[in-house]
């Protein structure tokens, strides 16, 4: 299941397949069982109303779940773009050569975040993380030592920016590792399979009850569909894109 979630059009057919052929092995139980009676009938209604409610209320559940979280990595990318430009202004109070070197940093550093939120390469990511730990540690290290040879109230403001840059990457991937619980998409698969399965044992014979088997099926693996898309950052058609570190790149000439 965890694997599934990462890949939202994979876990669509594979929720739809399963939810199926529970609902229609439900529905060809009934068929063998038709002299049920109406009070059997009412009772299993009841059940069935119970079931989708809940089924609903935690698909909504894990639809605000998912959009709270996508809602902060689109505020962590907005962050991460404002602490880069706060620092690249405040590098003007260093000295000039330790200014120019900051900024090359900067830029590099702007481009390499770009591809953080691009890249679904797990292997090109990998680097990319390393490259990133490397550039925050030659940024520090820059900052640092500019400071300490002259330290002045001004320049401790460029450290503090650099400490802010550092801080908002970690916030980023925080969030990037911040998903939906799995337990929760275990609660709602059980679930659905129960929903399924009474649905179909509770739809009637022929060519049309059939064919209304499937509907439930298909509507709860769009929904399902829909919260892993927007759940999984990497995998998904709906993705954050890095505007704000886009449209920074571009004025730092990047």
């Amino acid at each position: 299941m965890e694997i599934l979630t990462h890949y939202p059009l994979l876990l669509f057919v594979a929720s739809f397949v399963a939810l199926s052929i529970v609902a229609a092995a439900a529905s060809w139980l009934r068929g063998r069982y038709r002299d049920i009676d109406n009070e059997h009938n009412e009772h299993l209604g009841v059940i069935l109303a119970a079931t989708l409610t809940l089924l609903g209320l935690i698909i909504g559940f894990s639809f605000s779940m998912a959009m709270t979280r996508y809602d902060q990595r689109k505020n962590f990318e907005e962050a991460e773009a404002n602490a880069i430009g706060t620092e690249m202004l405040r590098a003007d109070f260093l000295p000039a050569a330790d200014a120019a070197n900051v900024r090359k940093l900067l830029a590099e550093y702007t481009r390499l975040r770009i591809q953080f939120y691009l890249n679904k390469n797990d292997d090109q990511r990998k680097w990319i993380n390393e490259r990133t730990a490397q550039l925050q540690a030659d940024l520090w290290s820059a900052v640092r030592a500019s400071s300490a040879t002259q330290p002045a109230p001004v320049e401790a403001l460029a450290l503090a920016g650099m400490n802010d840059v550092i801080n908002s990457q970690g916030y980023t991937q925080a969030a990037y590792w911040n998903r939906i619980p799995i337990a929760a998409w275990y609660l709602m698969a059980i679930i659905a399979l129960c929903s399924n399965a009474l649905m179909g044992y509770r739809s009637r014979s022929g060519k049309a009850g059939r064919g209304l088997v499937f509907v439930l099926p298909l509507i709860v693996s769009f929904a399902f569909l829909l919260i892993a898309d927007i759940d999984a950052p990497r995998h998904g058609l709906i993705e954050v894109r890095p505007q704000n570190l886009e449209s920074l790149a571009k004025t730092l000439g990047g």
